[in-house]
């Protein structure tokens, strides 16, 4: 099995080129084509080894699901042409994520053991546990940083340092509640619970569109249905189908991305763990085999598609 660590095409007609920390955009005038590559982050790091399959299994739990939602809000995808590449038109995204909590978990739990009771101006009631339900869901927004850590923002001063408008906002959060409520719909049909996750937004020509991945296991959290009031009784953790593994396994190395910390040494047997793990990952929310791949040509055949799909 190989991993795709980065990607380093040259396309006819291509007008630029931006790597993020887990993707890998071209871009053709306003035309996008999204690599999903095998890198993999975790507290805004880029972890040293890529992880095999993680890639085209992210990108292809992501167009099931935008296309899932594309009728309850418009996203940016036109084609998936390969296992690993989403091409779509491209946006001008809003500097803020949407975060939606239906349960008390991960980061918010921590915060919550810390003793607040305000997230991201919301107040949260005395008397939770840790990955109790919340009253009803919750928008939790962040920063989307260039370096470093996104952080935590409220609404009232998304609005008040002008990041988005007060109407735009308003439009966001309609959108993402909805999405949440359908996610959340959708991951019942699978006997799981869609704990929290998080959703990017973008303009296009003057209209707000879905942009990035939604409701896969990076950008969202997953607990299993069945024997999770038991678990919650018993003050057992949770079952969970997200990337909260890969973090739980750094924090108990001594890493989360804090200055002067080293990611802990990722040996085969490691990566070779978190990459069994996704594809478990993707059984579960997809309800289908992951398909074997040709691994000697895994670059020449995402090249290949990209091309077909750009000059067609």
């Amino acid at each position: 099995m190989k991993a795709i660590k980065e990607t380093n095409f040259k396309f006819k007609n291509q007008t630029g080129f931006y790597r993020g920390k887990v993707r890998d955009v071209y871009y053709f005038g306003d035309v996008m084509a999204l690599v999903a590559t095998d890198r993999i982050s975790a507290f805004d790091v880029v972890l040293p080894k890529a992880i095999p399959d993680k890639g085209r299994i992210l990108n292809q739990i992501a167009a099931i699901n935008l296309s899932a939602t594309k009728d309850l809000v418009p996203n940016w995808v036109t084609y998936h042409p390969d296992q690993n590449v989403t091409v779509g038109f491209r946006c001008d995204p809003f500097p803020v994520e949407m975060v939606v909590r239906g349960y008390l978990a991960g980061h918010a739990a921590r915060e919550y053991k810390a003793g607040k009771r305000i997230l991201c101006g919301v107040l949260l009631p005395d008397g939770l546990k840790e990955n109790d339900p919340l009253p009803a869901p919750i928008i939790t927004p962040t920063t989307k940083a260039k370096v470093g850590h996104d952080e935590d923002i409220s609404k009232a001063e998304i609005i008040k340092r002008k990041l988005v408008t007060e109407e735009h906002y308003t439009k966001l959060e309609e959108y993402a509640l909805k999405l949440f409520k359908k996610g959340s719909e959708l991951a019942a049909e699978k006997d799981l619970i869609l704990v929290d996750t998080k959703y990017e937004f973008g303009l296009h020509k003057g209209k707000i569109y879905l942009i990035d991945e939604v409701h896969t296991p990076d950008s969202s959290r997953y607990f299993y249905k069945d024997g999770y009031e038991q678990r919650q009784q018993k003050n057992e953790p949770q079952k969970q189908l997200s990337k909260e593994f890969v973090r739980q396994w750094l924090i108990e190395n001594g890493f989360q991305g804090k200055e002067g910390q080293h990611v802990p040494q990722m040996t085969d047997a490691i990566v070779e763990g978190i990459s069994a793990r996704y594809k478990e990952l993707y059984e579960k929310v997809t309800s289908r085999q992951l398909e074997p791949v040709d691994y000697s040509n895994l670059l020449e055949r995402i090249e290949q598609n990209i091309v077909k799909c750009i000059e067609n």
